[in-house]
């Protein structure tokens, strides 16, 4: 059975940054993707970025290029969000989710899905201004 499980999150102030991590755990194969997305309260969820977990390959979204990046730990199936020079409208509950993928030769990070199989119950980054 596929386990997602974030963690990392917490308070910091506009300017600041943090890391978070998923461990994803359970998959046999490595053609699937790990996501990243955030939910704020009353809004609708949003995708920050992807990485594929075949060759490593990830994007972020537009709205956080060049604050934020995702990385992992090969050894550890863990994944990382680092994001700096946080943000205000940076609060809200971040989320990790997993889907295996078809994958093959031609197959793209930005093909990953932004609906997962398996999601993480989140974890909460607020920044205060």
């Amino acid at each position: 059975q596929v386990q997602v499980a974030e963690s990392g999150g917490g308070s910091v102030q506009a300017g600041g940054s943090l890391r978070l991590s998923c461990e994803v755990s359970g998959y046999t194969y490595t053609t699937y993707c790990v996501g990243w997305f955030r939910q704020a309260p009353g809004k609708e969820r949003e995708d920050v970025g992807s990485i594929y977990m075949h060759d490593g390959s990830t994007y972020v979204a537009d709205s956080v290029a060049g604050r934020f990046t995702i990385s992992r730990d090969n050894a550890k199936n863990t994944l990382f969000l680092q994001m700096n020079t946080l943000k205000p409208e940076d609060t809200a509950m971040y989320y990790c989710g997993a889907k295996g993928v078809a994958g093959g030769a031609w197959f793209s990070v930005r093909q990953c899905p932004k609906e997962y199989t398996f999601e993480g119950p989140g974890t909460q980054v607020t920044v205060s201004s």
